[in-house]
């Protein structure tokens, strides 16, 4: 290992990033069409062959949303996710149940103990 450093074989890029965001309900940064984003992702799940996110809009551009929106995102149009230390709850408007992620679904939030 020459000095290497645990840190320096974890896996990187948009999938590693999405899913670590989802385990440990962290947010992410990304750009998506020429926008800054803070994203809540809540889910990963295939359509039609393509890797799509639904997420939360925390913020977008540096200003909040006018409402909580539940957003999909294609995961190759993300622009540089990176994980950051803000934590997020799952909403409410989150339906793990919905059929659109019936047998597609990649990764979901775990839902908090009521």
């Amino acid at each position: 290992m020459h000095g290497s450093t645990p840190r320096d074989d974890a896996p990187t890029g948009a999938m590693p990033t999405i899913f670590e965001a989802i385990v440990r309900q962290r947010c992410i940064n990304a750009t998506w069409n020429r926008d800054w984003f803070v994203l809540a992702p809540h889910i990963v799940y295939t359509r039609h062959g393509e890797v799509f996110i639904d997420a939360i809009t925390v913020a977008r551009n540096g200003m909040l949303p006018r409402e909580e929106k539940l957003g999909t995102f294609k995961v190759a149009g993300l622009g540089d996710p990176k994980l950051t230390g803000r934590a997020f709850e799952p909403s409410t408007l989150f339906e793990p149940e919905a059929e659109k992620y019936a047998g597609v679904t990649l990764m979901t939030v775990e839902p908090q103990p009521a």
